[in-house]
């Protein structure tokens, strides 16, 4: 099964959480997601995703000095993408929840 077509969706929300509780870099974010078991994601999947919330007004991004080299765009939420990350987690809720149900119930039999 192709996993990239499962994560499409699932991204931005991983994406916007992430930022909600720190102001990161493309590159520190795919180490991030990479911790928590999402290794899989390449900088050529993050990028555009970083774009598009940008462009949704979700996050913004700022230019920001770096100690080890060239500046690096720093990416924080905004009000909007607060409110979007709510609706969701509510999602999320709900489609875990029967997804895993289904998953449990069939594997009992």
């Amino acid at each position: 099964m192709d996993t990239t077509q499962m994560l499409k969706g699932l991204l931005e929300g991983c994406i916007l959480k992430i930022i909600q509780k720190k102001t990161v870099y493309g590159y520190e974010m795919i180490t991030l997601l990479s911790t928590y078991g999402l290794n899989m994601v390449s900088e050529g999947s993050i990028y555009p995703i970083l774009l598009k919330l940008q462009k949704q007004q979700l996050i913004l991004g700022e230019m920001r000095p770096s100690s080890e080299g060239p500046k690096r765009k720093y990416y924080t939420l905004t009000p909007s993408g607060e409110a979007y990350l709510q609706q969701f987690e509510k999602q999320w809720t709900v489609i875990s929840t029967g997804v895993n149900n289904i998953i449990e119930k069939e594997n009992e039999g």
